[in-house]
């Protein structure tokens, strides 16, 4: 799912003419940024609040996913760069298709959001289902076995500053080769949500899709 770009492009960023508007900024949110480490250097660190709009394709069907909200620190410590996660936070949405049925993305445990040369960041991530007729275990990939995203830049919406001061990008990046496994907990009925959905779906099928507006504060 940044969802996710990075600190280490903030440079590159910030050479690229402005021309969105700023009144289409969203309220950033940086309450779960997670304090520098006690080794941290000083006045290194900063966090990077993202609000994003995200959609997932699975072969031809798209599930639109809203907004979603991910927060890191990053910095350096004896002079290397280091990071933190804080949180990502998705409210469940509607899985068309599947009436009653609603998705939740949830973090998977591993993040990398140092941009370089051949993607932006890497992310797992794991997808809860909920339906009365599920078992609450119901998921696709899971916290132990998550989905891996890597996004690349979106060729359709390249990087935009909108300030300076603060720092505040707009962005799209895209995972054309996310693999998406078959459901896994769901009981009875989760053969039935693999054959509605198409899993499982292999790399190449699927796609990732975020826009995103990201803004920098110092700790």
């Amino acid at each position: 799912m940044k969802l996710l770009a990075l600190g280490a492009a903030a440079v590159a960023l910030a050479l690229l003419p402005g021309t969105a508007s700023a009144d289409e900024l969203p309220t950033f949110d940086f309450t779960d940024c997670p304090a520098p480490p006690s080794n941290a250097d000083p006045g290194t660190w900063r966090c990077e609040a993202f609000v994003s709009q995200g959609k997932l394709t699975i072969g031809s069907q798209e599930i639109p996913l809203g907004e979603m909200r991910l927060t890191f620190s990053e910095g350096r410590v004896n002079g290397q760069y280091a990071q933190a996660f804080g949180a990502l936070r998705h409210e469940p949405v509607r899985v068309p298709g599947l009436t009653g049925t609603t998705l939740q993305l949830r973090y998977g445990g591993y993040s990398d959001f140092q941009g370089n040369d051949t993607r932006r960041g890497e992310l797992d991530v794991y997808a809860v289902l909920r339906h009365p007729l599920l078992r609450r275990e119901c998921s696709i990939g899971t916290a132990a076995a998550p989905m891996h995203t890597v996004v690349h830049d979106d060729p359709a919406l390249p990087p935009v500053v909108l300030s300076k001061n603060p720092p505040t990008f707009h962005f799209g990046v895209v995972d054309p080769d996310l693999a998406v496994p078959a459901t896994h907990g769901c009981g009875p009925l989760g053969e039935l949500v693999d054959r509605k959905l198409g899993l499982p779906s292999p790399t190449g099928q699927n796609t990732f899709h975020q826009t995103t507006y990201v803004q920098y504060k110092q700790l």
